[in-house]
């Protein structure tokens, strides 16, 4: 009898969570570009062949959550309240996570992640391509809500602005994890770092996308 398709599913993110887990150690331990695919199949007890089934490319084993994470802002603003702004929607998101709302935050957790990227070249140009390919998601979200052409600058423009203050407020985390601030000192600053930023886009698209 074969397998029900919800159980098969469940193996499958069952596998794919632990593979990912074994490689961010390894990364972790020794460094991103000091640990081959090899040596990650080799841990986590499967075939090469097996991790490249799940993972395209060796980033993305350290940046597992990397489509979740780039489709954020574009849910966000599909999922807004009746009435609300596309820029009102994602200030409240960002506003949320920055604040802890979400999930407290965890300076000592984030720590060895954000030394072994800012290590990793190859980790800081994949960082990169994330918030580059968030924003042309947000820029398709963006026409598609408001029924605009698509060619239409106006969404790119806006979503550039959005993924460009996004930007900014990953910097200031980075920094100030890895320069030891504490948690509270750091969710403050970059809340106060949040609001400052969406004032701006609000006094400029602040309506666009009601």
């Amino acid at each position: 009898m074969s397998e029900r398709p919800g159980l098969r599913e469940r193996k499958k993110r069952q596998t794919r969570l632990a593979i990912s887990q074994v490689a961010t150690r390894l990364f972790i331990e020794r460094g991103f570009d000091q640990v081959t695919v090899a040596e990650v199949a080799e841990a986590a007890q499967v075939s090469v062949n097996t991790v490249f089934n799940y993972f395209v490319t060796k980033e993305e084993l350290f940046f597992d959550r990397a489509e979740e994470v780039e489709e954020a802002p574009s849910r966000i603003v599909r999922e807004r309240r009746a009435g609300e702004s596309a820029i009102e929607a994602l200030r409240r998101g960002f506003l949320d996570v920055v604040k802890g709302k979400k999930e407290p935050l965890r300076a000592e957790r984030l720590r060895p992640f954000m030394a072994t990227v800012e290590a990793s070249p190859a980790l800081r140009a994949r960082g990169q391509l994330m918030l580059v390919r968030s924003e042309a998601r947000l820029a398709q979200t963006l026409i598609e809500q408001t029924g605009a052409p698509a060619d239409d600058p106006t969404a790119r423009v806006v979503a550039a602005m959005v993924i460009g203050l996004e930007r900014v407020l990953v910097e200031e985390l980075v920094a100030r994890v890895l320069r030891g601030d504490a948690d509270v000192e750091i969710s403050a600053a970059l809340s106060r770092l949040g609001e400052r930023g969406f004032e701006l886009l609000r006094s400029g698209v602040g309506d666009y996308c009601t």
